[in-house]
Formats: C-alpha cells, structure tokens, sequence
C-alpha cells in the first residue's frame, strides 16, 4: 500500500470529483476500506485489484483512484475555495446536515458558500420550470409563511417554482437554501445571478460536485436526492408526471420523510405529477396547517406564538393581501357563497388570479372552501 499525503478534506474532494465513481460507488468504498469511523484516506492506499473487489467499481474507477492526481486539480480546488470564500464539510462535521447525515446514501462532503445552515424544521418546495402563474403565486407565498414561523425553505434554484421559493423565503427575511447540479463557481440558469448572490449574501448554496461541473443528466438525479435529503418534508407544487420533482418525492419518501402535493387544474400538464403522488399516498396540501400539524407532531421548534388554531379566522392576515385578494373578499363579504368562475366574473380578474388568490386566502385562513367546490369568508 502506499500513502498518499492526502487529508480527509482533500479526499473527500477528490471522491467527489473523480470520474467514473457515483455516490453509491463511494459509500461502498468507504465502508469496506474507512473502518469503523468511515475515514476516507484509505481509500486512495488501496491496490487497484482490491478497489475492483469492490461492487460497482470497474477498471476505470480504480484507475481514478489510483492516479488521482492525473485526474482531479486539487491545487486548483483549493484555490477556488479560498476565492469564493466557500468551505468544503465533510459527513462527519457538525456543520454538515444532520438530515442529509442520516440518510442512506449521503454525499461523503459537501461544498457550501453562505453564511446560513439548513436547520430543522426544513421543507423543500419543488415543482417544474414552466409552472402556471397559480402555481408561481401558491409557491412563493408558501415559502414566505413557512420561513416566517422558522421553516428553513430548500430547494433547487432551477426556473420556476424553485425560484419562487427560495425568493419567498427571503423576502421573509427567512433561511433558505439551494442546492446545486453543478460547481458553485457556476450560476444555471444564467438568469439567476442576482439571486444566486442573494442566496450567498443570506442563505447557503449546496453542491457535492467539484468546481466547474457542468450540469447534466446524472447530476440532476444526484442534486435532487440531497434536496430531499436535507428536509423533513417536501412540497411539491406543480409537476408533469416525470417531472425531475418526481424523483425528489421518491427520495424523500424512501428516506421517510413526508411528501405533500398541492393540487392543481385536471387539465393542467403541470398538475399530473401531483395528482400521481395524491393518488399514491402523499398528503394533499390544502393549507400551511396542513404541514403544520405534522411538524408540531414530530415536535420540530417553529414560531408559531399566538398563531391561530386550524380554522380560526386570522383577521391579521389582511394586511398582508394583495389587491386582487381583497377584491375577492369584497365579493365573499355578509355570507356570500361563490364559484371561482362567479368570482371572476364579477370581480373582472382572470380565473388564474382568482385560483390562485384562493388559494392563498384559504392559507391565511380567511376563506373556506365547501365541499361542493364554491367558496365563503370565514
């Protein structure tokens, strides 16, 4: 055998960031190799014909092992830290997600830039890129309520609902915190520059991939397996059936972890994915109480203070709605009962405002909905 110089930390980044070699290769390498405590320098001391012994590792991987240094710009790594002003924390460091630790496949590191942690109570909120505006105003206004009662928001900073979510949580003035399918030194999509340095300024960017990775197809899978990992629970607000929230569902509900969907049109694309989980078992999300409830039964801190209990009136809520919130309950005012088509019709704002200004009104407990689908104030 022969050593390498390498420390955990250094290891840990070369794990990451050799070819050839996913996240389950390294969880077997590690646990045949690290002993009891899980070290990673081992790794690199092994012969190539011991690293093959190993299930998944092939010729090539055992090669990227054995001459890492042909492979991986560990100098340059480094140096990128130091420039960014962004650290890399291994599994075992207390400033790694405690959530994501226990999960059955973690990343043996990760790089972070932010001065924030992903804390519980975390919630992901996720959906596709192209979201309708009911599904852009539900997921933005979802994550300003759950930040401002200490939920930590993560998700993606993919186009679409995973914008909407993180820019709710900091609008609260809440944590947030997104997780990367590419090197932190790469903003995707480019038009998220002013929000990637807004999520770095005050919140905390994620990624187990080495600077200047490229996203691409195996990244994606990877990144949202930490997205799920790192939450107690995950929203998914709109989805195509094999939308990419579809596979971070999955690993939320194969790590245990509660998944909720939020319902949408049935003619809807964007609503397929989240009548699919409906369908197989995940929790309809009619309001913020809905996820409350849960949280407080797993006994998570959150600031709820004299919030109100489910189905009391939150007359304080007003002064938060918007002008086409407020124009709706004019029409819902002494008892009146209406459809959304009426609402729309009267008050003269498209039916997408309406759905979505209900929606929201129902969140802050100001409107109820029937069960014959027509709405009344509380």
């Amino acid at each position: 055998m022969k050593h390498i110089g390498l420390n955990e930390r250094q290891a840990g980044m070369v794990l990451n960031g050799l070819p050839h070699l996913g996240p389950v290769s390294v969880q077997r390498l590690v646990e045949r190799f690290g002993g009891s405590e899980g070290n990673l320098v081992p790794v690199f001391e092994q012969s190539s014909a011991d690293l093959q012994a190993v299930r998944g590792v092939g010729p090539e991987a055992a090669a990227a092992i054995t001459g890492w240094e042909q492979h991986f710009p560990l100098e340059r790594e480094e140096q990128m830290l130091e420039k960014l002003g962004a650290r890399f924390i291994l599994a075992r460091d207390p400033e790694y997600p405690r959530l994501l630790r226990e999960t059955g496949n973690p990343p043996v590191g990760l790089y972070a830039l932010g001065p924030r942690e992903v804390r519980s109570p975390a919630v992901a909120i996720v959906g596709t890129r192209r979201p309708t505006l009911y599904g852009r105003t539900v997921a933005r206004r979802l994550a300003e309520d759950l930040a401002r009662i200490g939920c930590c928001i993560v998700s993606g900073m993919a186009r679409g609902i995973d914008a909407e979510a993180h820019e709710g949580a900091l609008d609260a003035g809440g944590s947030t915190g997104a997780v990367f399918g590419c090197g932190l030194d790469i903003v995707y999509p480019p038009e998220h520059l002013e929000l990637y340095r807004r999520l770095s300024g005050s919140g905390v960017l994620f990624s187990e991939f080495p600077f200047g990775r490229r996203a691409d197809r195996q990244s994606f899978p990877q990144r949202n397996r930490v997205v799920a990992g790192l939450c107690d629970a995950i929203v998914v607000v709109e989805s195509d059936a094999r939308g990419g929230s579809m596979i971070t569902a999955r690993f939320a509900g194969e790590n245990g972890r509660m998944v909720f969907a939020v319902p949408g049109r049935v003619d809807q694309p964007a609503s397929r994915g989240c009548h699919q989980l409906i369908r197989d078992g995940a929790t309809l999300l009619t309001g913020v109480d809905d996820l409350v409830q849960e949280l407080r039964y797993m006994q998570l801190d959150l600031k709820l203070g004299d919030r109100p209990e489910a189905g009391e009136r939150d007359d304080r809520s007003l002064g938060s709605c918007s002008a086409e919130e407020r124009r709706i309950l004019e029409h819902l005012d002494n008892g009146e009962v209406r459809n959304p088509d009426e609402l729309a019709r009267e008050s003269g704002l498209p039916l997408y405002a309406v759905s979505a200004s209900l929606v929201m009104l129902e969140l802050k407990r100001l409107v109820v909905k029937r069960a014959d689908g027509a709405y009344q104030s509380r």
